[in-house]
C-alpha cells in the first residue's frame, strides 16, 4: 500500500514543481544565451543600410544574459558611428564594440541612452573610455543622479564578474526636446514624443532610412512595464504623437526584434487602452486595488514577463487613474 501511494504522488509532486518555476526557468522565454560567444545575448543584424541591432533577451535581466534584455544598436554615418544604449554594464559594451568594428573602422563618437535605466546607460563607462560622447534626456540624467547607485548594485549583483569595472558616468549632454547628431553624410535625431513609460524616455530616428529606434516608447512580445510614475494617459498621447512621424518606417523597439508601427501599436497603445478601462470600470463601481489585481489579462499570457508584470501593472493604472 505505501508503495502504491508512493508512486502515485511522485508525479504529482514533480507536476506542482513545474507549476512553481517561473516562465523563464520554464524555458519560456527562449534559450538563456543565443551568443555563448560573446557577452551579448545575440549578436547585430542589419536593420537597414546605415542601422543595426543586437536584439535583447525578451527577459529579466541574468547572469547568462548580461543583463542584455534590451536592444543595443548602432548607425553608421561617413565619419563615425552612433551608438543607441551603452548597455548594461563594461562587458556588454565591449562585446558590442567588437561586433561594430567586424562592419566598420570608424569610430564610436556618441553615444545615446534612450533613458536613465541600467541596460541604457551603465555602459556608457565603457563608451566614455573610448572618447565618446554620452547623450541623454534631462530627465534621464536626473534618474541617474537619484537611483543610479541602486541600480549599479543591483546589476553587480547578477552580472558577478562581468561587472567587476563598471560604474557610474554622467552625460556630457544633455537635452529637453530634440537632438541631432551629425555622422558625416547621415543625421540622427534623438527626441521626445512626451512622457512615455520611464522619465527620460528618447527616440532615435534615421531619416534616411526611415528607421525609428523607438527604445521604450513601444513594446510587442515582451508586456510593457508600468512604473509608479508612469501616466498611461500621458503615454497614449505621446504614442500617438510617435506614430504620426513613423507610420511606415522601419520599427526598432526598446526590447523585441525589428517590426512596424501596427505591431508595436498593438503591444502598447492597445494594451494601455484595454488596462485603462477595465481599471474605469472597477472604480466606476466602486471597486478596490484588490479587484484590479484581479483583472482578466489571460489574452495577454503570451507574452514574456507576463507573470512579473501583469498584475502589478494593473494594481499601479488603478492607483493612477484613481487621482486622474
Amino acid at each position: 500500500m505505501f508503495r502504491w501511494i508512493f508512486a502515485v504522488t511522485l508525479p504529482i509532486s514533480v507536476a506542482l514543481a513545474a507549476q512553481e518555476k517561473t516562465a523563464l526557468e520554464r524555458g519560456e522565454y527562449g534559450p538563456l544565451d543565443k551568443a555563448p560567444d560573446s557577452a551579448l545575448y545575440d549578436l547585430p543584424v542589419k536593420v537597414s543600410d546605415h542601422v543595426y541591432s543586437a536584439i535583447g533577451a525578451t527577459q529579466p535581466p541574468t547572469y547568462e544574459n548580461a543583463g542584455h534584455n534590451n536592444n543595443l544598436s548602432f548607425v553608421i554615418g561617413s565619419e563615425s558611428v552612433l551608438v543607441v544604449n551603452g548597455g548594461a554594464n563594461n562587458a556588454l559594451a565591449r562585446a558590442l564594440h567588437v561586433e561594430i568594428k567586424k562592419v566598420t573602422d570608424l569610430p564610436v563618437r556618441y553615444v545615446i541612452s534612450e533613458n536613465g535605466q541600467g541596460h541604457a546607460m551603465l555602459g556608457n563607462h565603457y563608451w566614455k573610455s573610448q572618447d565618446a560622447v554620452l547623450i541623454g534626456h534631462v530627465d534621464a540624467q536626473h534618474e541617474i543622479d537619484e537611483e543610479g547607485f541602486g541600480v549599479l548594485s543591483r546589476m553587480r549583483e547578477y552580472a558577478q564578474e562581468l561587472a567587476q569595472d563598471t560604474t557610474l558616468v554622467n552625460f556630457d549632454i544633455t537635452f529637453e526636446d530634440q537632438y541631432i547628431v551629425e555622422l558625416g553624410d547621415l543625421k540622427a535625431i534623438a527626441k521626445t514624443y512626451g512622457s512615455a513609460h520611464s522619465p527620460g524616455d528618447v527616440t532615435v530616428l534615421v531619416p534616411k532610412d526611415r528607421v525609428g529606434l523607438a527604445g521604450d516608447m513601444a513594446f510587442h512580445i515582451r508586456m510593457p512595464p508600468i512604473f509608479g510614475d508612469t501616466d498611461t494617459a500621458l503615454w497614449i498621447d505621446s504614442f500617438d504623437r510617435f506614430v504620426d512621424e513613423v507610420a511606415d518606417w522601419i520599427i526598432v523597439p526598446g526590447h523585441g526584434g525589428v517590426t512596424d508601427v501596427e505591431t508595436v501599436t498593438a503591444g502598447t497603445k492597445d494594451y494601455l487602452l484595454f488596462l485603462r478601462a477595465k481599471v474605469q470600470e472597477i472604480l466606476e463601481a466602486g471597486g478596490s486595488l484588490d479587484d484590479a489585481y484581479k483583472i482578466d489579462q489571460s489574452r495577454y499570457q503570451h507574452w514574456h514577463t507576463y507573470e512579473e508584470l501583469a498584475a502589478r501593472n494593473a494594481g499601479r493604472v488603478f492607483e493612477r487613474m484613481e487621482f486622474e
